[in-house]
């Protein structure tokens, strides 16, 4: 059931273009706009479009490990899945993440209504959060709502996913990620998909290496 989930909310394989808007208690916004790409299970690399003081800034996953590239330093950078590298309430997880049947087991699965309600558990201690609740549409199989919890079984941040989009290429799947966190009060952070299809890519474009030339994959 959760590999099903994993892909309909995402081909294995995929290009997307997404904008992410961090909401403070007073209203002030700050938007960003980054392009990401995935391969496989356990690979995924972003570059920043957007705002100019963030464009040509990109990230690199492969499974646990982490880096970000920016350009004026020249060279990656290792980074940890609960820093923010956007500085809201999305951490760099959310941003780049992996398939959820590749980081967590189904501990129990419940009936309620139209939902399944999945309790997940990390496989490692390397994962974000210890442990998920996800509400899943019976019908669709997408998630409507996660809770992740830390190890202390502290709430760390609720996800909403909203607004079901049909892509195109059979990708129909929620176009609003909505999360706030009791760590965070009165914050918000949005992620919205604007864009979203299946594409192949070469291994060489989930290296240290090509950080500096992610640019190069939207031409």
């Amino acid at each position: 059931l959760l590999k099903k989930v994993d892909r309909n909310l995402e081909p294995e394989s995929y290009e997307s273009y997404r904008k992410l808007i961090n909401i403070e208690p007073d209203g002030t916004k700050k938007e960003f706009v980054i392009y990401s790409v995935k391969k496989g299970k356990d690979q995924v690399a972003t570059l920043f479009l957007s705002p100019a003081s963030d464009k040509g800034r990109s990230t690199l996953r492969q499974g646990d490990n982490m880096w970000l590239y920016i350009p004026s330093v020249g060279k990656p950078m290792r980074i940890t899945s609960l820093q923010s590298i956007t500085g809201g309430v999305f951490n760099n997880a959310d941003i780049m993440r992996l398939d959820y049947a590749v980081e967590y087991d189904v501990k129990s699965i419940e009936e309620k209504g139209d939902l399944y309600l999945l309790d997940l558990k990390a496989k490692t201690g390397e994962v974000a959060y210890d442990r998920l609740t996800m509400k899943v549409d019976k019908k669709l199989l997408l998630p409507t709502e996660i809770e992740a919890y830390a190890s202390s079984g502290m709430l760390m941040k609720t996800l909403r996913f909203k607004d079901i989009k049909d892509f195109g290429g059979g990708i129909k799947r929620p176009a609003t990620i909505e999360t706030d966190s009791p760590l965070y009060k009165d914050f918000k952070s949005v992620m919205l998909y604007s864009g979203l299809k299946k594409k192949e890519f070469s291994d060489e474009v989930f290296t240290q290496g090509f950080m500096s030339r992610m640019e190069e994959l939207r031409k």
